[in-house]
């Protein structure tokens, strides 16, 4: 069966990616391979968020942030794509965070301006939840990057982050934090380490198996907790026709 995204969990207990995937098709891959049908992503996607959040028992992490490990991997539309099915199934709002300061990006994906966010939450007073924004028509609330500072000027203080990133969690059931790459900036350490575990995004024929196990290993020696890995970007040369068949 053709897959672009794999689920990887449970990576922080193994000594590399282990346990059965969940796979989390693309809509898109290149030319010459196979193209996705649209509801089979959809499908994969819902997978995704119900194994890592959706647990029978209510016991799956409430926030969580998704990284990778150079630009490039994917990471953003990964935890954009989780955050909406999430909101769209899960009882109790979401709160999506663009914390990737140096190449902020879902702003532009819903429409809305990249002000009193995230930056401004943490240098400014006043409440944290007032600095996110509903995006129209979902339970679905968005901290942009912020207004100041910009990019990689900002410097963000681990008490002031510890003590916002516990004020979204008592007002929004679900928060996800998209990151930076862990290889470029210490953020998604950061986030981590208040958060209830991270998500690892991987870069199918790109991220090197030695990469991923320096990270995993990153994040020990930081008491993060790794949830596991998505593998992004894979691809089978299967004619459609056939795919649909299996």
């Amino acid at each position: 069966m053709s897959r672009n995204y794999e689920l990887l969990t449970q990576l922080a207990e193994q000594e590399v990616a282990i346990q059965p995937p969940v796979p989390v098709p693309a809509p898109a891959v290149a030319a010459g391979q196979l193209r996705v049908p649209e509801e089979k992503a959809g499908e994969e996607e819902a997978k995704l968020v119900q194994r890592l959040f959706l647990l029978a028992d209510g016991g799956g992490p409430k926030t969580v942030v998704f990284c990778g490990t150079d630009e490039g991997d994917g990471s953003s539309s990964v935890c954009a794509r989780a955050s909406e099915i999430l909101a769209s199934r899960a009882t109790g709002s979401v709160c999506l965070i663009d914390a990737h300061l140096s190449s902020p990006s879902l702003h532009a994906r819903y429409g809305l301006e990249n002000r009193s966010g995230l930056t401004d939450a943490i240098f400014k007073s006043g409440s944290s939840k007032d600095f996110a924004r509903q995006v129209p028509g979902r339970s679905l609330w968005l901290m942009t990057s912020g207004s100041l500072p910009q990019g990689r000027e900002a410097i963000l203080p681990s008490d002031l982050v510890r003590s916002r990133v516990a004020e979204l969690r008592e007002h929004f059931a679900y928060v996800l934090i998209n990151a930076p790459p862990v290889n470029l900036y210490p953020d998604a350490i950061l986030f981590g380490q208040f958060a209830d575990g991270v998500v690892l995004v991987v870069k199918a024929n790109s991220t090197r198996r030695a990469t991923a196990m320096k990270v995993k290993e990153s994040f020990e020696a930081s008491n993060v907790r790794l949830l596991g890995a998505v593998l992004n970007d894979r691809t089978f040369p299967v004619p459609e026709a056939l795919y649909r068949r299996l």
